[in-house]
């Protein structure tokens, strides 16, 4: 035909190489050639045609949330002989019945940022990457702060909860980090901190939540419970961190930190870099962020717990141990994330690592040898029995000679054998080399004489010579600033 607008048609033909009787019959056509042709009809007998209409419409109509595959599942227990190759043939069948007769979708709107109007908190669980602490599996989530116009992002690396201490400590990291705040902060609700919670704790929470952010001057916004995408500026974010994450993972052929410091170590570099690869766009949202107030804000709760007989408080459904010289002494606790600090009235004592209480509800401990030392060397058989055995050993090597006495010469020279290394190991200091020659005695074969290894890790502190070193008198001093005065030579 594109020959035919210059050419006759015997002309046109045979540049096109055809007949000059297919010319003629082609510009006689009102049609063109492909669409003279029938459509083809099916090859074989359509598998489902007599039980769609029937029995999956009615379903999809009662259920319109119902899974295609469980439609499937549904249709081969009504009919065994069905077979398992239409799958697929039911799935388009019913995303197509659907597009015409499903019910409406949410719409998910895009919105425009503006620079310093917005930022963004989120929690995202990162258990799934398989970080160890020294081969212990850390089970861990990350908080996740994003301006969603520079892409400005910070996080931190969160060992509870999703609870208002570690909001309070991500967020204003976050700031400080950032150089500014934003008009507005928006969060999902804070959900998970408001669970199994009274009405009197809710409120004491959204309040606290509130006083944050006025502290800084943002204004508070949450998301509809349950509305992920409401939040959508960051909760895509989570997956790229992630992934970039896994990956440097995998680039350092190993998951595994000495400890959580170094992790976070990590972590906060690889935030770092993707942030140095939008430099330019954050420093020119920066200029638009409001000011920083002159100091930071509380990020911990404070509580006030007593010192029993047991030589620790308990808190939260965790069991604390403390220098027993607190028994009976009111103590100000602070509690973060990952932390208590400790003080009586004013003074800071002590900092504890922070536990967590078990997902059944039994209670655990957090306990320092050192602390109970003293009075367990008085009373070593206190220890076959004590509820936080376990969580007294320091290093495995300990418990593996606790288990290693107790099976070949009875719980009693377990327990005053135990106890008499760890009493060496505080007194001497040498927790560490101790439990190296521990080891080293078990895999001999032979079992730990606490005589000879008080020898071993000699001298003791008692028997050192004491060093007299005699001070020259002041009047020394006096008659050799007069001679200098005086001008004569020193």
């Amino acid at each position: 035909m594109k020959y035919r607008q210059s050419h006759p048609v015997e002309i046109a033909a045979a540049k096109a190489s055809i007949s000059r009787a297919t010319g003629y019959r082609i510009e006689a056509a009102t049609r063109l050639p492909s669409q003279t042709r029938p459509p083809r009809g099916r090859r074989r007998p359509d598998p489902i045609e007599s039980i769609f209409e029937t029995e999956v419409v009615p379903l999809l109509r009662a259920a319109p949330g119902l899974r295609p595959v469980a439609v499937f599942g549904e249709m081969l227990k009504r009919h065994p002989d069905l077979s398992p190759g239409v799958r697929r043939t039911l799935e388009r069948r019913i995303r197509a019945w659907r597009a015409v007769h499903g019910p409406e979708q949410e719409v998910i709107f895009r919105q425009t940022h503006e620079p310093g109007r917005l930022g963004l908190s989120d929690f995202t669980d990162m258990s799934g990457l398989g970080v160890t602490i020294v081969g212990m599996p850390l089970d861990h989530l990350f908080y996740h702060f994003r301006l969603p116009w520079s892409g400005f992002e910070h996080g931190h690396v969160i060992l509870g909860g999703e609870s208002f201490v570690a909001l309070a400590e991500g967020l204003q990291n976050a700031l400080w980090s950032a150089g500014g705040a934003p008009e507005q902060h928006r969060t999902d609700s804070l959900s998970a901190a408001f669970r199994n919670l009274d009405a009197d704790a809710r409120t004491d929470l959204t309040r606290r939540y509130e006083e944050l952010c006025a502290h800084y001057g943002m204004t508070p916004t949450r998301n509809n419970r349950g509305v992920a995408h409401e939040n959508g500026a960051i909760e895509s974010a989570h997956g790229h961190l992630k992934s970039a994450v896994r990956d440097a993972l995998l680039l350092r052929a190993s998951a595994d930190f000495d400890d959580l410091v170094a992790y976070r170590a990590f972590v906060d570099e690889i935030v770092a870099r993707r942030n140095a690869a939008k430099a330019r766009r954050i420093d020119a949202e920066r200029a638009h962020l409001r000011p920083l107030p002159e100091r930071r804000t509380s990020d911990f709760e404070e509580v006030a717990v007593t010192v029993t007989r047991t030589g620790g408080f308990t808190l939260r459904k965790v069991f604390y141990t403390v220098p027993s010289r607190l028994i009976g002494h009111r103590l100000r606790v602070r509690l973060y994330d990952d932390r208590l600090e400790v003080f009586v009235g004013a003074t800071h004592l002590l900092t504890l690592p922070r536990g967590r209480g078990h997902a059944d509800g039994r209670h655990d401990q957090v306990v320092n040898y050192r602390h109970v030392i003293h009075s367990l060397r008085r009373k070593p058989m206190a220890l076959l029995g004590l509820v936080y055995r376990d969580k007294l050993f320091p290093r495995a090597e300990y418990r593996r000679v606790f288990e290693t006495i107790s099976a070949r010469l009875g719980d009693k020279q377990a327990c005053k054998v135990t106890v008499e290394l760890l009493a060496l190991a505080h007194e001497r200091g040498c927790e560490r080399d101790l439990a190296a020659e521990l080891d080293r005695i078990l895999d001999a074969g032979a079992l730990p004489d606490p005589r000879a290894l008080w020898a071993l890790f000699a001298p003791d502190p008692a028997l050192l010579p004491s060093v007299h070193v005699p001070l020259a008198s002041l009047a020394g001093y006096e008659a050799l600033i007069q001679d200098i005065r005086a001008g004569e030579p020193a």
